[in-house]
């Protein structure tokens, strides 16, 4: 210090630093206001997910099975919409899925302006509609696409909402999977209080029944005018085996996978299930709910419940 003429007296540095408010920065807008305000409680996330014929997870984690043909909006708040656009799988049944998702990020201060991304069966775009793959001036890149596999999954990172969205292509059908804020996913007008995600399906488009519909269906079996080519090549036995390839544990998924091959005898479905608990593990933030297991009596009842997706799954073809 003598070397340099630099003084004794000179400042110091604060025990309580400023924290750095990055307002593209989602968790840096959270950390500021912690540190401001006093608060400890990190951020709520929520995870909703769609898959399958289609099976819906909602941001409740309630999980439900739906018709929903034609176009419906997942998500619709002040920072972002999703919709979904489901077909019929299978001639004279209403089980759908998914073949077009349309994603809006609405335009946030100076973070990005807004950018549309849409994919359908077999155009999965690594880019926004515009064409670009970021959102955000310069080197902030609040919003970015990654595509993982070309043409089959792609990761949008929307740093300012502190949002993640998957989207996939197994088969001909597109999944989704999104983490969202809970303060951020829970801001929306009445008007916007259809949103899947956040309420699920209405009750006139659940095709289950709290997981029951105990039909005296035996055998495989068409609907009325359909043709042999919907019958369905999976038997109760041989859907479980298939499932049971990739899904070890019997949960939700596992079952949906049960139900998917009843119901439409097109084994890309065992991959969507298997896919959709992958992206619940990467997304949903507590690990205790990852899992969901429609009974917890024993054996018996898992079993039972296997038995009844399945009459579920040929109920579709005979009777809708």
């Amino acid at each position: 210090m003598s070397q340099r003429n630099c003084s004794k007296d000179g400042p110091t540095s604060s025990t309580n630093p400023e924290v750095t408010h990055d307002p593209c920065n989602y968790s840096g807008r959270q950390g500021a206001r912690e540190h401001h305000v006093g608060e400890q409680a990190p951020p709520t996330y929520l995870f909703c997910g769609l898959f399958g014929d289609p099976h819906l997870r909602t941001f409740k984690d309630h999980f439900q099975t739906c018709k929903v043909e034609g176009a419906w909006p997942l998500i619709d708040n002040n920072y972002l919409s999703v919709q979904v656009t489901n077909v019929p799988v299978v001639p004279g049944s209403s089980a759908t899925a998914t073949n077009k998702i349309t994603i809006i990020f609405k335009s946030y201060q100076d973070c990005t302006d807004q950018k549309v991304y849409q994919a359908v069966t077999d155009d999965l775009p690594a880019a926004f509609v515009d064409g670009t793959t970021t959102g955000g001036d310069g080197d902030t890149k609040s919003l970015r696409i990654v595509e993982r596999v070309s043409g089959k999954y792609v990761e949008m990172h929307a740093r300012y909402i502190g949002t993640t969205v998957f989207v996939r292509q197994l088969g001909r059908y597109l999944t989704l999977a999104i983490r969202m804020p809970e303060e951020l996913a829970m801001v929306y007008e009445e008007s916007q209080d259809l949103q899947l995600c956040v309420n699920g399906c209405p009750s006139s488009e659940r095709i289950d029944d709290s997981g029951h519909l105990p039909l005296p269906v035996r055998g495989q079996l068409l609907p009325p005018g359909a043709s042999s080519q919907t019958r369905s090549v999976y038997t109760l036995e041989s859907a479980t085996t298939k499932c049971h390839e990739n899904m070890l544990l019997k949960d939700i998924y596992f079952y949906s996978c049960v139900f998917d091959l009843l119901t439409t005898g097109d084994a890309n479905f065992t991959a969507a299930a298997h896919s959709a608990l992958q992206d619940v593990e990467a997304l949903h933030p507590r690990k205790e709910r990852w899992h969901i297991f429609p009974n917890r009596g024993g054996v018996a009842l898992e079993n039972k419940l296997c038995l009844t997706l399945g009459l579920v799954g040929l109920m579709l073809l005979v009777f809708l």
